[in-house]
This record gives C-alpha cells, structure tokens and sequence, in this order.
C-alpha cells in the first residue's frame, strides 16, 4: 500500500484491484465525511458518476461510508465532472464527487472530490484522508443512529447543468445555420452536450452517444480525434468537438479536419480577452507540458506572462487563483475559465470557442493561425515500478547526453505518469532531426532498465 491513495487527479485503478476495491472504496467514503463533518449541522453531498458499469458498485460504497458518516448523499447518475463542481456550488453542498476514471478505457475508475466551492480538494485534505483510510486501526467516530445520513435521487439536476451551460453564451447570438459534429466518448456528457448546441440552434451530427457500460472512451472521443475528422470533412461541417469520458477536456477539429490542441485553444481564448481588456493580469496559466510557441505568442503577442505548473488541471487551478488569472489550462484540453467555472469543462470551451468564431466571422482554421508551435513530440512507456528516474545511471547518462544535443535549440521532459503505470517523454525542438535523436535515446535507455515488456 502507499501512503497516499491520491494521484494527480484523484484516487484511481483498474476495478477489483486496489486502490479500487469496494471495501477500500467504502473507507474512502467514510473518511472523506469524517474529515468534512461539521457536528452542527447536517451536511449534503452531491455524487455524480460517467457511465463505466463499475460505476454502480463504487456508487454504493461511497454513499454506504458517507452515509455512515453522516452525510447526506444527492445522487445524479452519470454527469460530467464540471457539472458536479457547479452543482455543488449551485445546490449549496459541503462536497461534490465524481466516481470517473477521464480518459482511461472502462476497466478502470476513479474517485474525484471537489470542495464547497467547487474546486478539487488540497494537497492537505488528500493526505489526511488517505491516512484515515489506509490505518486499519483508525476508529471512526461514527454518528448516533438518529444522525446517520440519507440518499437521495436528484431528477433535474441534467436541466440545471445544460440552463448553466447556455447561459455562459451570449445572449444576442445563436448557433443558428452552424454544424457541429460531436463526440461525446460514449461517456458522462452523451446526454447534455447535444442538447446544450442543439437548444442553441445548430444542427449537430453525434457521435459516441450509446453508452454501453462497456465502450467509453473505446476509439472515441478526445483520444481519437480522427473519428470527427472524418466526419467533419463528410459532413462538410464548421466544427468538429471530440469530448472525453468525463467531459472536462475537449479537442478540437477545424473545418478542414486539422486538430486543435489546449495550446492552441488557450492562445485563441486569450487573445480575444486581451482585445476586450478582460485578460486580468495579463497572465495565462499552463503545466510543463506546453508548447514553447504558445510561451512566445503570450509573451511578444500580448506582452504578457505565461506561467507554468506541474502537470494536472488542479495545480493550473490553484495558480490561477494564486495569481488571479482567468484564463489557463493544459495541452490535453483541459480549458479553465475562471470567469465562469472552477475546472475543466470541454462543453463550456467549445462554446467559448464558437463564440469567438460567430463574433469575428472567421472559420476555426483562421482563428488559429494566430499562434505557431514548435515540433513537439511525446511517447508514453509502461512501466514496472515507479523508480526516480534521476537514481537509474542509464537514464541520468541519456539525460545528459540529450542536454548537450539540444544544447539551447528545445527542451524536453521525463515523468511518470499520475493516474498510469507509464513514463511520459515529451521532446521539443526547433529541428525534427534534433527531436528524433533525442527521443531515441531516451526511450532506449528507459525500456532498457524500467520498461515493462
């Protein structure tokens, strides 16, 4: 067991294997009311899920361990993780949890926790509720019978998600004579992201929206955005909108079927707060991950600061409200406006997104060219165990040896992967050549010596 059950995006695994198993998952739920009880007051949870057919047993223990805590639990079925932030703030509730695993295939599942305000639980609240959970001696103080908590189903809390959504769009414009295709990942957002455009006026062509339990995420949506290219090119659409399992990250495709990445999508959203004089502070907010030309359009476009964090929506989050910005985010997609919300939300990006597009009557592939990027490869290698990489002599030497190949010209980044048993190599350079060399190198000596076969 570790110490910490959390990753970068909360608790997740494989179902039926720790740290995903009902008993653990039930400790978890007991733990977390524990930790935000308020013995003066009763207290209401709002629980959300994406549609895994796990689901259904961490649904269970999590509202057993709630309840026994003494939380009152509103359940709302499969919903996208931004719909549970803004429900829990909306609905005036002490947490907010989505059982999702994002992006991973159906197997897995995960455990999320948002705060009061509707922003993911701190550094702080993890440990402590980890520790609860991983002492098999802890004892719990569980309430008096009277005081145990209840459950409840919540029937209108779709409507209220998809009202919330609209109402981030102007009102003086409509989707009218738009077509949208979307993928929806055959996960939480099948249901609100058509209505949402559809309710706007554009005619949407749907893709990934028969989920069977079983093929969320399965080749579609955010991870394989060539399903809306396709479509897009047949369908001779606007815009293409590929969502993943959860619905907080989006890609997106232009009417030519060329892709959109977060960085892409950031430096179209800041530039046009920056020409409306709402880009406060003149600062943008991404992870490590992002892209150098994105780091110069901020800097010499709009004279401003990029500033960079570990990867994760959560630590672009607490910077930005660390420097007051309202505009930040990751290369996966994740899209956070501050203005509006307090996580990522793909629905709400691309809205902004066609905002823009409708204002300025220019197509998405106009739109983009404001912002060149530098070559920029990743590769992703399973792992065995987790080994600090700067411990392993082979990786340390290969290190190095990169360092003096891209000698100024690129920059590249070794990590473990948060929520997978992967290491993540991304390289990125002003030369393909220097690239490929680079990468090279570095995969040879990590499959050499903690590489999974």
């Amino acid at each position: 067991m570790t110490k910490n059950l959390f990753g970068t995006d909360g608790v997740r695994g494989e179902t039926n294997v720790f740290p995903m198993e009902p008993e653990v998952i039930v400790r978890l739920g007991l733990a977390a009311g524990q930790y935000f009880r308020n013995h003066d007051k009763r207290h209401k949870v709002i629980l959300g899920k994406d549609t895994r057919i796990s689901g259904y047993i961490f649904e269970t223990a999590l509202t057993s361990g709630l309840c026994s805590s003494g939380m009152d639990v509103y359940l709302v079925g499969p919903m996208p993780t931004p719909a549970i932030s803004f429900l829990t703030r909306n609905m005036r509730a002490d947490l907010g949890i989505v059982i999702s695993a994002s992006h991973n295939p159906y197997m897995d599942n995960g455990i999320k926790f948002f705060d009061r305000f509707g922003f993911k639980i701190s550094d702080e609240a993890e440990k402590k509720i980890s520790e609860m959970v991983l002492d098999k001696n802890f004892k719990w103080a569980y309430p008096s019978a009277d005081k145990v908590g209840r459950a409840f189903r919540i029937g209108d809390s779709l409507g209220r998600y998809v009202v919330y959504l609209k109402n981030t769009f102007p009102q003086d414009l409509s989707l009218d004579g738009v077509k949208i295709v979307l993928d929806c990942a055959n996960g939480a957002t099948y249901k609100c992201a058509p209505l949402v455009f559809e309710e706007l006026g554009a005619d949407v062509v749907k893709i990934g929206v028969e989920p069977n339990g079983l093929n969320i995420n399965e080749r579609c949506g955010a991870l394989y955005p060539e399903n809306v290219q396709k479509r897009v090119i047949e369908e001779k659409a606007h815009i293409g909108v590929a969502l993943d399992g959860d619905g907080d990250r989006v890609i997106v495709v232009d009417e030519k079927g060329e892709v959109l990445d977060g960085d892409q999508l950031i430096a179209i959203f800041a530039k046009d707060l920056f020409e409306k004089n709402c880009l406060k502070n003149n600062k943008v907010v991404v992870t490590v991950m992002s892209n150098m030309g994105l780091e110069l359009f901020v800097r010499e476009e709009l004279k401003g600061e990029l500033i960079r964090t570990p990867v994760g929506d959560r630590y672009v989050v607490e910077k930005m409200r660390e420097e007051d910005v309202v505009i930040g985010g990751e290369q996966s997609g994740h899209i956070i406006f501050l203005n509006y919300t307090t996580t990522g939300d793909g629905v709400l990006a691309a809205l902004q997104l066609l905002k823009i597009m409708i204002e300025k009557q220019k197509p998405i592939s106009e739109l983009k060219k404001i912002i060149t990027l530098f070559p920029q490869k990743l590769c992703n290698i399973r792992v065995k165990e987790k080994i600090p990489f700067e411990s392993i002599p082979e990786v340390k030497k290969a290190m190095e040896e990169v360092d003096k190949i891209l000698n100024g010209r690129g920059r590249y980044l070794i990590r473990y992967s948060g929520t997978e048993p992967l290491l993540r190599i991304m390289i990125e350079a002003d030369d393909d050549e220097l690239i490929n060399t680079s990468l090279e190198i570095l995969k040879h000596s990590v499959t050499q010596t903690i590489g999974k076969p």
